[in-house]
């Protein structure tokens, strides 16, 4: 991890840099800091330029990794619910759906930067596939925690977002692409 020159003090302030941003991501990273990592890769993304192959890594791992330890959570609470006595089980439903906001709250912000800064810049197919697949990802995470209509609409947002990445994936990219096997996987 080589520290670019222009970062400034250990308590994460910093003039906001390119490089600062993607060094204290890489921080975050290794600390195990995944939302401090969000927010460092966030604000490369929001920079208005195409994400580097190591940049959009960044940003996938950042997201994914917040997004997992609040799906693992709340599948928990979800199991542990059904244990518990009854008259437990109003703190437990509101916990759940701290939890559950938190993870819609991190969907939406992702769907966001992927809407506006991202997929209608990509300049190559490889990229528009990756962020339409996280697209479909983060839309599906949220389809899993919803109920009702709002069930419904996520997951076929998911799915509209994974054909509009298969079929770029069939034009852009080869069958045995990496990016490629990792969508029709999905």
């Amino acid at each position: 991890l080589e520290r670019p020159r222009e970062a400034s003090d250990a308590r994460g302030g910093m003039s906001g840099t390119r490089e600062e941003c993607v060094f204290m991501a890489r921080l975050a990273e290794q600390a195990e800091r995944h939302d401090d990592m969000v927010q460092y890769m966030k604000r490369v993304a929001c920079m208005g330029t195409e994400l580097s192959l190591d940049e959009r890594n960044s940003l996938s791992v950042a997201y994914k990794n917040a997004a997992t330890a609040r799906r693992q959570a709340w599948r928990a609470i979800t199991l542990g619910a059904q244990q518990e006595a009854p008259d437990s089980q109003p703190a437990i439903q509101n916990y759940k759906k701290t939890v559950e906001q938190e993870l819609d709250d991190l969907c939406k912000d992702i769907l966001d930067i992927l809407d506006k800064y991202l997929i209608g810049s990509a300049s190559t197919g490889e990229s528009k596939v990756f962020y339409m697949k996280m697209k479909g990802d983060y839309f599906r995470y949220s389809a899993e925690f919803k109920s009702g209509p709002e069930h419904g609409v996520c997951a076929g947002y998911a799915q509209t977002a994974y054909q509009a990445a298969m079929d770029e994936a069939t034009t852009a990219l080869g069958s045995a692409h990496q990016i490629r096997l990792g969508l029709a996987l999905n």
